[in-house]
Order: C-alpha cells, then structure tokens, then sequence
C-alpha cells in the first residue's frame, strides 16, 4: 500500500536534465532541497534525467557535478543516472499494460493537437485516445509504425474507484496558492505518454519509479511543475508507491521579470563563476 502522507523529511533530491548549462534557477532548486535535507539530518539525492538522447550531452552532465560542487553541495554516490535504469521503467510499463491500464498511440504529436483543438473546450480540453481495434492495432505493429504508451484514464479511474482518495501535501505552495492537503486532479493530464516513441519511458513514470526506488521522501522542485504532481500521484496510486511530500518553490526570474530558462539562454553559473563571482555571493543573493 502506498503512503501518501509520510511525516518526516528523510530524503530530497535535485534532478535536473543535463539537456544545457546551469544557471541561477537551478542552483535555488538544488540549494533549497539540498537545505531542507541538512535541516532534518536527512539524505540529499542528485538524479541525472538523461532519457532525452537527443539533446542530453555528457559536457552537461559534468557540467551540473562542477557547478554543484562549487555552490558546496554534496550527494550520495554513485548517482542514478536514468539511461542506466530503462529495465526498471520497462517493469512498471508492463505492470500497467497487463492490467489493461495502457494503450499504443501511434498518432503525431500534430494529430494530438488538431484531437484537442477540435474537442468541445478546445485548447483547455486534455487529449483523451482509445486503443485501436485489435486487427488494425496488429497491422500498424506488424507494420513497423511508432508508437507511445499512453495511460488509459478512463480505466485507471476505474481501477481506483475514481479519484476521491488520491491527494498529496503540498508544503510550499503551488502557483494557485495551494497548500496543505491538495486533493489531485489526474483528469487534467488526460491520457499522459508513459514511453515515447523514440526512448521505452517519458518523464512520469521514470521520475516516479525513480523517487520510489531512492527512497525520497520530499520533493523539492519550482512551481512550473506543479501540474505534474496530479499525474505522478495517479501513478503512484496504480504502481503502490509511496508518496512523497511536495515542496513547490517559487521561480526566479530576471530583472524582465521573465523566470530563468535555458531555451531562454539564462546566464549560466560557469558565466557567473567566470565573471567573478563567489559561490558565497551568489548564495548570498539567493538567501541562503
């Protein structure tokens, strides 16, 4: 059985992809998970998300334990690196897909797009598939069309009684001003990707197996990801994991008043350390 609501603070961890540089906003989500460990004498995890292969560089990767070290935080070894772990998201893949709780989507990205927009709320509607007929699901396969796994919601719903009993604690605060005991909203994901076409897993389902397996116990991240606490709870419902406690944080952002974002080409902490200034300083100006 899983326990959604566990009482003390144990484990954080810090999981960023090595998909570019980092800079200010990640060193504030490392420095308050990395904080909030050391305060309760419990265990800081770094996780390296590496399931992107086409944008994951391995420059970035060293990148994140130099940039770490030099903030002077420190991690448990050898650090879970997810392109070393696809059996472990493969298992609970298959879990769900022999519980019927799965189906294969072989529509594009632009398919699901024109599926939503033409939906009774348009744009504000999640995308909601089906599986395909038997025969045709066995030509597309035999075939060779790609494909995601996408969780079936209606029958998840189903397999949990509905929803009602799936709620989380929320111990900073979400972008609405959430906290306390948040009861989650899984049907605003709709019928999520659990793998993608190109790698055997997508991100909610690698990062739940993920905080299950280390043990984390609160996780520390911006309030960008809030939403996605609905889905992964859902998750940790079907698989029986355990529920960690969510610390959402708010986001840094520039003097635009536009958050730090690597697509956004955000100064880097190797340009800071460059220009001169100490890990101290920079601590500093993020209250720490």
């Amino acid at each position: 059985m899983s326990d959604a609501h566990p009482n003390t603070l144990t484990a954080t961890r810090f999981a960023p992809s090595p998909t570019g540089y980092l800079h200010r906003g990640h060193a504030f989500s490392a420095l308050t998970a990395f904080e909030a460990a050391r305060a309760a004498g419990g265990r800081f995890i770094l996780r390296i998300e590496d399931i992107d292969r086409t944008r994951c560089r391995p420059q970035y990767e060293a990148a994140v334990y130099e940039d770490l070290a030099w903030l002077g935080l420190e991690w448990e070894t050898p650090v879970r690196r997810q392109s070393e772990h696809m059996a472990d998201y493969g298992a609970a893949l298959r879990e769900l897909s022999e519980r019927g709780l799965t189906y294969r989507c072989f529509r594009t990205r632009r398919e699901v797009a024109e599926a939503i927009e033409s939906a009774p709320h348009g744009a504000l509607e999640a995308f909601r598939g089906a599986r395909l007929p038997a025969d045709e699901e066995a030509r597309l396969v035999e075939a060779g069309e790609p494909y995601a796994w996408r969780l079936a919601l209606d029958v998840a719903e189903r397999a949990l009684g509905g929803f009602v009993a799936l709620t989380f604690v929320e111990e900073g605060q979400g972008p609405g001003g959430e906290h306390g005991l948040v009861a989650a909203r899984p049907e605003l994901g709709g019928d999520v990707v659990l793998a993608r076409k190109d790698v055997g897993v997508a991100y909610h389902l690698a990062v739940v197996v993920d905080d299950a397996l280390q043990g984390v116990t609160q996780v520390t991240r911006g309030q960008d990801l809030f939403e996605a606490t609905h889905v992964q709870r859902l998750l940790q419902g079907l698989l029986g994991l355990p529920t960690p406690t969510y610390r959402h944080h708010r986001l840094l952002r520039g003097p635009d008043g536009r958050r730090f974002a690597k697509r956004d080409k955000a100064q880097t902490l190797r340009e800071l350390r460059a220009s001169g200034m100490t890990a101290a300083e920079l601590r500093a100006e993020l209250g720490f």
